[in-house]
């Protein structure tokens, strides 16, 4: 595989691959974070369902932090893809060091106020009397490694876009290896429990994130390292004006997690409740190992779209976004009949309690209904971003969440709080036909206007 990319000139199939492949790795990789966290906390002995379900409440609240990176790294890497395909360097440098300053700042006031506030979220994200101990454990460790995750998540981005998927990938593999080692070390062999759990992530996002900022600053392999000074208000603006799509995709999520769990922990009472949660928590592991390659396959290619849009190369940018979907459709097929046919062996690595498998099993199989429809809202509304058409690709993805919200406000009332599960095929097939007609409306004439300023 090669090691440099040529987003400008390289075989589109090949160069599709070989950005795609390395960050859907990296990001299920990355998903492999969470998944082995929650599977050791599930089984730690007497405790694990009950800690279980006090991680699950965490999970909106480590989404939200992750959210900034992307904020800053989506934007960021965008913007310097298309300045790069530009052949305006000078500015592209200047955006890796205003975005490596946005990094910074965030990461710092995102660790103080979540700090100060955490007991309030976590009570107000679904956490009970019985499971507040281990979401508190969790989350205050978490919280204590924001700078490193925030790096790690944001500068990925800036390596890829530079056609060094490999060296991204490598970086969250290195996070993961550290990952599952000192989650065997703090939890199986220290008993440490959900801290053990939450001090391994916290480690291994700091060795990620070491490898990333050694990379970008020393490497002499890549056109933009990361440098200071060139600050410049209007360039921080324009980053973070990119990079608002993906943030609040990211962020929104954070509120359906809440509600979700509000929702199960109030129609479905105290006992059941609480299982609902851990079960939901176990389907929502799952979905990321969907998600998160796609994921992976639609953001780390956009680089390749922002490049060439930048040089008025909109014939490779049609053929990008062609086989980028039919990538997506190949892996959410795949990804379909995994969880018709192996879902049970998933949900097993959590717990063995009989009652928690059965309903996680149902639940991974009403969640991924509609996951093959969902390649069509993942694919255009990344690449929309990356042709910088913001306000639409925001669009698209706020109007998916809303309809989600409104399932599952308005399902359990008048079925069961089970009925709260089909909020996600709902709004994946209604997001898919949405996207699909926008995208249409909106591609081709974006492309057209871009020929036209060419000329």
């Amino acid at each position: 595989m090669k090691k440099i990319n040529d987003l400008g000139r390289d075989s589109m199939l090949g160069l599709v691959l070989r950005l795609a492949i390395p960050s859907m790795i990296a990001q299920l990789v990355n998903v492999l974070y969470c998944i082995i966290d929650r599977m050791y906390i599930g089984n730690i002995p007497e405790i694990g369902t009950l800690a279980l379900a006090g991680v699950g409440v965490c999970g909106p609240i480590v989404t939200l932090l992750s959210s900034f990176g992307t904020l800053v790294g989506i934007g960021g890497s965008i913007l310097m893809a298309m300045k790069l395909g530009e052949g305006d360097e000078k500015t592209a440098k200047q955006v890796l060091s205003n975005s490596f300053l946005l990094l910074l700042i965030f990461s710092g006031l995102l660790t103080v106020s979540f700090l100060l506030l955490k007991d309030h979220l976590l009570t107000w994200f679904g956490a009970s009397d019985v499971t507040f101990v281990y979401a508190d454990t969790y989350m205050t460790i978490y919280t204590l490694g924001t700078f490193f995750a925030l790096l790690a998540i944001g500068l990925g981005s800036f390596i890829t876009c530079q056609g060094f998927a490999n060296i991204s990938m490598t970086a969250v593999l290195i996070g993961a290896g550290g990952n599952i080692l000192l989650d065997t070390v703090f939890v199986l062999v220290l008993n440490w429990g959900v801290a053990g759990a939450a001090w391994a992530t916290v480690l291994s996002q700091m060795a990620s994130c070491l490898f990333s900022v050694l990379f970008l600053f020393r490497s002499r392999r890549i056109r933009v390292r990361i440098s200071f000074g060139g600050y410049s208000g209007a360039l921080i603006k324009r980053i973070l004006s990119i990079g608002v799509s993906p943030f609040l995709i990211l962020a929104t999520d954070s509120v359906l997690l809440i509600a979700m769990n509000a929702m199960l922990k109030k129609y479905g009472g105290p006992t059941e409740g609480d299982l609902l949660i851990t079960a939901v928590t176990i389907v929502q592991s799952f979905m990321m190992l969907v998600t998160g390659p796609m994921i992976g396959a639609t953001g780390g290619t956009q680089a390749i779209i922002s490049y060439n849009y930048g040089a008025r190369q909109t014939g490779r940018v049609r053929q990008a976004e062609r086989y980028i979907l039919s990538l997506c459709l190949i892996f959410t097929s795949l990804m379909f009949l995994v969880s018709r046919t192996a879902s049970q062996y998933f949900v097993g690595i959590f717990t063995q309690d009989p009652e928690t498998v059965a309903l996680a099993v149902w639940g991974i199989r009403v969640f991924t209904l509609a996951i093959v429809p969902l390649s069509l809202q993942y694919t255009f509304v990344d690449g929309l971003t990356a042709l910088g058409c913001t306000r639409v690709s925001l669009f698209l993805s706020l109007s998916r969440k809303t309809i989600f919200l409104l399932c599952v406000i308005l399902l359990p009332p008048f079925f069961s709080a089970r009925a709260a599960f089909y909020a996600e095929p709902i709004c994946d097939i209604i997001g898919a036909i949405n996207s699909s007609i926008l995208f249409l409306i909106t591609f081709r004439p974006h492309l057209a206007r871009r020929e036209t300023a060419s000329v």
